[in-house]
């Protein structure tokens, strides 16, 4: 292949077999990706016939964008293989670099989207809202991240809940984020960011404690024990919204009201469920967070999905519904419209401990 009477080549010649810069030879040759054959008299280096197909092995891993240390190893690998004499074997350096390569190359191509979402918003928003928007959307990352959201969950939660309960909550309260979000998404969820990133959130609670009082009532145990049977009450009433039934008595109502009663060892009675709708009615809420999330996860032009929020909404309504069917008591005029009855075991507060 080269001139030479031993069968080697100089820097410039294996440059010239590959279509590479002698600087580009030199590179790879300092980082020990391209092993010197020898040195001449005068010091240059020479290159054994294989180094041309290791230097195009390198080229076409580096055109890939697979950073110098993931090609040493798969380098490395190789060389071992041909070592042992099996160079057909796993190749499981490529395979991982590979890997990493997409992971990474996945996230490069959200942030590009998500930026571009926000400059379209930025470029469609009239231009006296543009001040404000580019403030909100200035303030999140691209790709965004919801760990701010996960922060005002876990602050709001009661301490010490068990580790699997505040991670399968957290799993219910934190939308996921689209891949190729539109203008409105990123608008929804910069907002959603702004809300729960000022103190308390912003949520209800008349400017006091943004902990709900019955954290301190339930215990951290006990309210684990209510928060997984709201889940599985606010799943069964997110199908009946998705099929735009109304609020009424059923499965998912029997579980909202078991959940409580389960909690506060109490029967589930007609007596239980008055004061239970009165204490619900009472409570402050944080809708703001479920009408954004709402929005970020809701396909454009189309109802919006359910979440813990809307289902909560929908079951306090069919609770209204029934106790009205059963004496007249309409629980939806507001805080008050129901006296607690005494002997009912619902602690003051119980309301707040519901993700709403």
């Amino acid at each position: 292949m080269f001139s030479s009477y031993d069968g080697l080549c100089t820097i410039g010649e294996l440059a010239e077999h590959t279509g590479v810069s002698v600087k580009t030879v030199r590179f790879y040759s300092d980082r020990g990706l391209l092993p010197e054959a020898s040195r001449s008299a005068g010091g240059h280096r020479r290159y054994a016939p294989e180094a041309v197909e290791r230097l195009r092995m390198i080229r076409s891993l580096r055109g890939l964008d697979l950073p110098v240390p993931a090609v040493r190893r798969i380098l490395d690998e190789q060389d071992a293989q041909d070592e042992r004499g099996d160079g057909a074997g796993e190749g499981g350096a490529l395979e991982d670099a590979v890997a990493a390569r997409l992971r990474s190359l996945g996230s490069e191509l959200a942030a590009l989207r998500w930026r571009e979402a926000a400059l379209r918003l930025v470029q469609e928003s009239p231009p006296a809202a543009r001040p404000d928007r580019l403030r909100l959307v200035g303030a999140v990352a691209a790709p965004p991240s919801t760990a701010s959201l996960a922060r005002f969950w876990r602050a709001w939660l009661p301490p010490r809940m068990p580790a699997r309960s505040v991670t399968a909550f957290l799993e219910a309260a934190v939308p996921d984020l689209p891949d190729a979000p539109r203008p409105d998404q990123v608008l929804a969820f910069a907002r959603l960011h702004a809300y729960v990133t000022r103190p308390c959130g912003g949520g209800g609670g008349g400017g006091g404690s943004c902990q709900p009082r019955a954290h301190g009532v339930a215990g951290a145990r006990a309210s684990a024990v209510l928060y997984a049977g709201l889940a599985e009450a606010y799943d069964l009433a997110g199908g009946e919204l998705r099929r735009d039934a109304e609020p009424c008595p059923g499965e998912a109502l029997d579980g909202f009201v078991d959940a409580y009663a389960s909690t506060y060892g109490t029967p589930d009675t007609a007596a239980f469920r008055r004061v239970l709708a009165g204490r619900l009615a009472a409570d402050p809420r944080i809708d703001r967070y479920w009408d954004l999330t709402a929005e970020v996860i809701s396909a454009p032009g189309g109802r919006l999905e359910p979440t813990p929020g809307s289902a909560h909404d929908w079951l306090l309504a069919s609770l209204g519904a029934q106790l009205e069917a059963m004496d007249g008591v309409d629980v939806r005029e507001g805080p008050g419209s129901v006296a607690p009855s005494p002997g009912t075991g619902v602690p003051d507060g119980a309301r707040a401990v519901s993700p709403r």
